[in-house]
């Protein structure tokens, strides 16, 4: 006996093949019966005629490593259909750490009081995770900042070559405890303080275990060519398989930025590497203020990153810096950054940073300083995002078959301690944005090939185990939705609202949603083991 039956469904197996309509059977938490079923040998019959029965979405790019520590619902991401998330990106993740302070410090979306910390290497990061209810499936990036961090704390400096040995063991023992690969933020402190060699060292290490390294570039802006360009690099003289992380660049890159890296991309393939990449599927950027500050001003940790902001000499050596993270910022485009995330000040989240500083009577560049200041030790969780990607750009990547489509967001809750963080613009509705522009108003991808994108893609690139397709025996991980209806309903003034059109989540057989409704269970799992 089945336990539930998806009656009469258009179904979409993740592999970008034709859809037919028929049936689908789940027992336990697997995936028992594809086609014409007798409706007497289901315990539950769920007449699904008309909607989209999808593998559930995959989320391969996300920062959720701390709070599904303090909401394991994943509610923002649920609601949309998504079944699985890759956390730790961007080299940044909540393990391995030396000390509480630690994880304050690293952890995206930290929340004070809000979960009890204590774990130290990744295995131990990884079984705190598992004791909570999750909503999703998990799987874990080790970051490199977390990794440098553990060997030379707050120093402002690359590591000698003792420390990289010590790197690289860290590394290795993360993998070996159920890492699902190894994330860079080169763009960040202190991604920013690695040398190209060390990171081949590293990768190598990640290589010989047939994971995948994820990296944020050194640069997507004026420098583009050399930030793509090391990345390509360090995947050919480690032999590492390669995910550029949101590959489409930045305000002050040139037009021509994308069809030159894509090129660039494909002379590396015909050298054998084995790269590919993902999208965000909006023209919104977004990241932490602190990463506004130029590395001199990040040293010695929050206390001393704070005396320095207090400083008015200091304040004028970092606004005087020629290359700051975002160009916006050094160009006064004020108009288009926005504030998306702060504990001390979540009045101000949603207003751009000219209404921020004249509502404070100055300047928004101090008024982002301020803010810093305010935050305290919770400065890392401040964030902001903008207008800084083009739409051809991102259509541009689309139509290459290799793109995967992620979030960079976090797993959030409109209730509770995370009541008042933002991840991102759409952190609510990105699987609907990325359905409702890119195949139903702009028609620039099938439905079909749209569902390949986030669920047999980033599986197949992750080595998940029977998951990212609707075949027997594969886990029950299940979105159904109504493809004309599925809609993004997140703007800046409404950040926190649901997406409409899904009708189903099953997340290892057990339904998260149910006639569009987010129900009391939660079937998530850590992944720890992958082909």
């Amino acid at each position: 006996m089945l336990d539930v039956i998806l009656k009469n469904g258009q179904i979409f197996d993740g592999d970008g093949k034709t859809p037919i309509t028929t049936d689908l059977g789940i027992k336990d938490n697997i995936i028992s019966e594809i086609g014409k079923i007798d409706s007497d040998k289901g315990k539950e019959v769920i007449h699904v005629d008309g909607l989209a029965v999808s593998p559930g979405f995959i989320d391969m790019h996300t920062h959720s490593d701390f709070t599904l520590m303090v909401n394991g619902r994943a509610e923002s991401q649920v609601h949309q259909g998504v079944t699985t998330e890759v956390v730790g990106q961007c080299g940044i993740s909540c393990a391995p750490v030396n000390s509480d302070k630690d994880i304050k410090q690293m952890a995206i979306g930290y929340c004070e009081n809000s979960h009890k910390l204590g774990w130290r290497s990744f295995k131990d990061y990884l079984s705190s995770l598992e004791k909570n209810k999750l909503g999703v499936n998990v799987a874990a990036f080790v970051g490199h900042g977390a990794v440098h961090n553990n060997v030379l704390g707050n120093e402002l400096r690359a590591p000698d070559n003792d420390e990289v040995i010590k790197m690289c063991k860290i590394i290795e023992e993360s993998l070996d405890e159920g890492a699902a690969g190894f994330s860079s933020g080169l763009e960040y402190w202190p991604g920013n303080l690695a040398t190209s060699q060390d990171l081949v060292s590293m990768c190598e290490k990640v290589a010989k275990r047939n994971k995948i390294y994820a990296t944020h570039v050194r640069n997507r802006d004026n420098h583009y060519d050399l930030g793509f360009t090391e990345a390509l690099t360090t995947a050919r003289q480690s032999g590492v398989k390669l995910q550029i992380s949101h590959i489409q660049p930045k305000y002050g890159a040139p037009e021509y930025a994308v069809e030159h890296t894509l090129k660039m991309i494909e002379t590396f393939r015909k050298l054998g590497v084995d790269v590919a990449f993902d999208i965000i599927p909006h023209t919104w950027n977004h990241t932490r203020i602190l990463s506004i500050l130029p590395q001199w001003a990040q040293e010695g940790g929050t206390s001393s990153v704070i005396d320095r902001l207090r400083n008015l000499d200091a304040r004028k050596k970092i606004r005087n810096n020629p290359q700051p993270m975002w160009l916006l910022v050094r160009d006064n485009k004020w108009d288009d950054i926005v504030l998306i995330h702060s504990n001390k000040n979540s009045n101000l989240i949603g207003m751009t940073f000219t209404e921020i500083g004249r509502s404070r009577g100055t300047d928004p560049y101090d008024a982002a300083f301020d803010l810093l200041i305010e935050e305290g030790e919770e400065m890392g969780s401040l964030l902001w995002s903008s207008k800084a990607f083009r739409e051809d750009d991102i259509i541009m990547c689309l139509q290459q078959p290799e793109c995967a489509v992620i979030s960079d967001t976090t797993a959030l809750a409109p209730y509770g301690a995370l009541k008042n963080n933002i991840g991102s613009i759409s952190g609510y509705g990105w699987t609907a944005r990325f359905f409702q522009d890119y195949v139903n108003d702009k028609k620039i991808l099938t439905l079909t090939e749209a569902i390949r994108r986030i669920t047999s893609l980033p599986a197949e690139r992750l080595g998940l185990i029977k998951r990212g397709k609707l075949k027997k025996s594969f886990y029950a991980d299940i979105c159904v939705f109504d493809p004309q209806k599925i809609k993004n309903n997140c703007d800046l003034k409404n950040l926190k609202t649901y997406p409409s059109g899904i009708e189903y989540v099953v997340v290892n057989g057990i339904f998260a949603v149910k006639n569009g409704k987010r129900t009391k269970f939660d079937g998530g799992q850590v992944l720890r083991k992958f082909n």
